[in-house]
């Protein structure tokens, strides 16, 4: 089995009275993208903030890279590091100068600190501007340079808060590059992020957080099964076959101006083959057939519906 990088039970956190953690879990397996989603206020980034040992839980127990977060926190932050969603980079020196202060900050002797800054630059693409104040860097180029300073460290785990907040799509996608290929090289990444494109596109793993709690947890492809609302499309061109499907049909809803139906499915594999089979023994030919899948988008909107919440799934998100 997978060793966990991150490991958590319980926790907890209140400011005042309001509960912010209501005793959450968390697993995260070594060399996976972990990705916690919430709306605003529910709690993602004060997770962080206790796993990262900026700040501590009221109760629970965790473990980071191995170390307990209360006995060794040291340990804790040898081990990792953070993005936070507010750039790190300081726009009164050059970005080559930011390195180098990273570098000194993790007492790298400075031969290893300019070999390990040249290096990190050029990796992120960053060569060219390693000589222009940070100030003049646009939006994405920050973000690389913030995340080229948290890896001085060589950190085995990540910490990125919301990575991609503000950026435009280019950006983001040279971003969910450069996480892809950390990952690759065995680094685990923990990502709280409200783009839920991005959470799809890049991690083995979902919770979503909401009210202080996981409401649930899984791959993408599991959470998007919690949710009703798959169907596969018929698409005809022949009104006969369109009217002679809607008859063989009984669970479908017709269009009868585009010729299309949509019947109720859970796309899976089984109830495929079965409409298919149906089809063909009845003669029936669509000119298209699609299938739709709820999103991330209708999974967090189900979740975080407090008047529309699913039962909490168990043994099939873990």
């Amino acid at each position: 089995m997978t060793d966990l990088a991150i490991a958590a039970n319980g926790l907890r956190k209140s400011y005042g009275d309001k509960t912010v953690l209501d005793g959450i879990d968390l697993a995260v397996a070594e060399g996976t993208v972990f990705a916690l989603l919430g709306p605003n206020g529910a709690g993602k980034t004060t997770a962080v903030k206790i796993l990262s040992t900026l700040i501590t839980a009221d109760a629970g127990q965790a473990r980071v890279g191995g170390h307990d977060l209360t006995a060794n926190p040291q340990a804790v932050r040898a081990a990792i590091g953070v993005t936070g969603q507010f750039s790190a980079v300081d726009g009164l020196i050059t970005g080559e100068e930011n390195m180098l202060l990273m570098a000194d900050l993790h007492h790298l002797p400075k031969p290893e600190g300019r070999r390990v800054a040249a290096e990190l630059l050029e990796r992120f693409d960053l060569t060219a501007a390693a000589k222009k104040p940070a100030s003049t860097y646009s939006g994405g180029m920050k973000r690389r340079l913030d995340i080229a300073m948290t890896l001085v460290g060589s950190p085995r785990i990540i910490f990125l808060d919301e990575p991609t907040t503000g950026l435009d799509p280019r950006s983001r996608h040279t971003m969910w590059q450069i996480i892809r290929e950390l990952v690759t090289g065995g680094v685990t990444v923990f990502l709280t992020t409200q783009y839920l494109e991005e959470a799809d596109q890049l991690a083995d793993r979902i919770a979503v957080l909401n009210n202080g709690k996981i409401a649930a947890e899984g791959t993408a492809e599991q959470l998007k099964r919690l949710v009703p609302g798959g169907h596969v499309r018929l698409r005809f061109t022949d009104p006969t076959a369109y009217r002679t499907a809607t008859h063989t049909l009984p669970t479908a809803t017709g269009d009868n101006e585009s010729l299309t139906l949509q019947i109720p499915s859970g796309a899976t594999q089984h109830e495929l083959r079965t409409l298919l089979d149906h089809l063909h023994t009845t003669g029936i030919e669509a000119d298209e057939l699609t299938v739709h899948t709820p999103d991330l988008d209708d999974v967090f909107f189900a979740l975080t519906d407090t008047a529309h919440i699913p039962h909490q799934p168990t043994e099939a998100t873990r």
